[in-house]
């Protein structure tokens, strides 16, 4: 299985951007998907999943939505009022049997 993500970039304070995570090389890749991101020296952090439901971290409530397209094997996380403390290196994630991991892609808000 592999994840592809794309969709980072450079944006303003207040900006929108729209992340999105293609699944490969199988036609399930786990019940849940999502998105996690870190900076450097930190954790990664949980943004949002998508299981039978949502779930989003607290400081992305609110300005970011996650979606999943199971036919497609998709999930995207539309991103907006972006802040800086939003910039980061953006992974897609399924978890399942096993828990694959996309190869991340970066996010940057400018201020």
């Amino acid at each position: 299985v592999q994840l592809q993500a794309s969709g980072g970039g450079l944006v303003q304070t207040g900006g929108s951007l729209r992340l999105s995570c293609a699944a490969s090389g199988s036609s399930f890749v786990g019940d849940v998907m999502g998105w996690y991101r870190q900076t450097p020296g930190k954790a990664r952090e949980l943004v949002a999943t998508m299981g039978r439901a949502a779930y989003y971290a607290e400081s992305v409530r609110g300005r970011f939505t996650i979606s999943r397209d199971n036919a497609l094997n998709t999930v995207d996380l539309q991103m907006n009022n972006l802040k800086p403390e939003d910039t980061a290196v953006y992974y897609c994630v399924a978890h399942g049997v096993r828990t694959y991991w996309g190869q991340g892609t970066l996010v940057t808000v400018s201020s």
